[in-house]
């Protein structure tokens, strides 16, 4: 009789043992769904302060990335600036729009059913744009002499821009398909075109242009949202 309950109670055991497995397995299996793939679109927010802080900008810039395996995401972004400039000697101003396309890799390891991510990416960057010189004055160290200030009211249209990027940032999610994100620039002038008798101060995307060095920086915040397509 013992031996008969002693049989009786490995085999539940066994049974049980296994169908707890089973549904452990099914919830992994459930849980390792909710890996979401699809568009996300937003727009930057720094753009946007900036803009209603600053009188000499206007911007605004929309980003979108599309996850494509589970590290790797195509992304890109596309906005159209205008800048005021009063520098030492010459006033204008520049405006034009860009693009930027390229990837990043998320190298964060999430948590189940967490879309967070900690990347590095890189872009290639293209800005078409017209500068307007409004005046200059000419460069006197004598102070004997009067200030030189000439108008001239010309602009240079049809100028463009192609730079590198390197991008690093993070996005956390706020709420369910909601993000906020952070990330920084790092570009290397490739190539511009410059209006005759001056240089660029600024290229829409790229920001400020020094005369000295193929080196820009930049950085952003943005805020968006995640269209679901797939899950795997």
């Amino acid at each position: 009789m013992n031996k008969k309950l002693t049989f009786i109670f490995i085999i539940n055991y066994c049974f049980f043992s296994l169908y707890g497995f089973s549904q452990e397995s099914d919830s992994l299996s459930a849980i390792k769904t909710q890996n979401k793939y699809g568009l996300r679109v937003g727009v930057d927010l720094a753009n946007l302060t900036r803009s209603f802080l600053d009188n000499d900008f206007e911007g605004i810039e929309i980003a979108a990335d599309y996850r494509i395996t589970e590290k790797l995401y195509l992304a890109g972004e596309i906005g159209r600036d205008k800048k005021k400039y009063d520098e030492d000697y010459l006033y204008g101003d520049t405006q034009g729009q860009y693009l930027k396309l390229g990837v990043n890799y998320n190298a964060y390891e999430n948590w189940a059913n967490m879309q967070n991510e900690i990347y590095a990416g890189f872009r290639y960057g293209y800005a078409n744009f017209n500068q307007h010189l409004e005046a200059f004055e000419i460069y006197n160290t004598n102070l004997f002499f009067p200030r030189d200030l000439r108008t001239v009211n010309r602009e240079f249209k049809g100028l463009s821009a192609h730079w590198f990027e390197i991008q690093g940032g993070a996005k956390a999610e706020l709420f369910n398909n909601l993000f906020l994100g952070i990330h920084l620039q790092l570009k290397v002038m490739l190539n511009q075109k410059k209006p005759d008798g001056f240089g660029n101060l600024y290229i829409p995307g790229f920001n400020r242009v020094n005369a000295n060095s193929a080196i820009g920086v930049g950085y952003g915040y943005t805020l968006s949202y995640l269209i679901p397509i797939t899950k795997k």
